[in-house]
Formats: structure tokens, C-alpha cells, sequence
């Protein structure tokens, strides 16, 4: 069974590599992708609700 601190580095973990992904899809940048990444989650839920975007991702 998993502890809660295992739990808890594996979705900050998670929640980095996103927000990396995420951010160099969109930017291409090294710069924007590791502040992103130190973001972390609050980079996600900005892209999942504040950005007016984030349904063009094709373009």
C-alpha cells in the first residue's frame, strides 16, 4: 500500500512533467517550459480554465 508521501511526490511529479509538456507545446521554449514545470500544477489549472485557447491546440 502506498504511503502518503509517496503519493504526494508522485503527483507533484506528474504535475511537472505536464506542465513542461503542456508549456513546450505551446511555447517551444526552454525558458517558459522549466518555469512552467517549477509552476506545476497552478500552470495546469491556468491552461485547463484560463486560458481562452486551449481548444486550438492544432494550430
Amino acid at each position: 500500500m502506498l504511503e502518503k508521501t509517496e503519493v504526494i511526490k508522485s503527483s507533484i511529479g506528474l504535475g511537472t512533467v505536464l506542465a513542461v509538456t503542456i508549456s513546450w507545446s505551446l511555447n517551444k521554449s526552454i525558458f517558459w517550459a522549466i518555469f512552467h514545470g517549477l509552476c506545476g500544477w497552478l500552470y495546469i489549472i491556468y491552461y485547463a480554465i484560463g486560458n481562452p485557447n486551449n481548444d486550438n491546440l492544432d494550430e
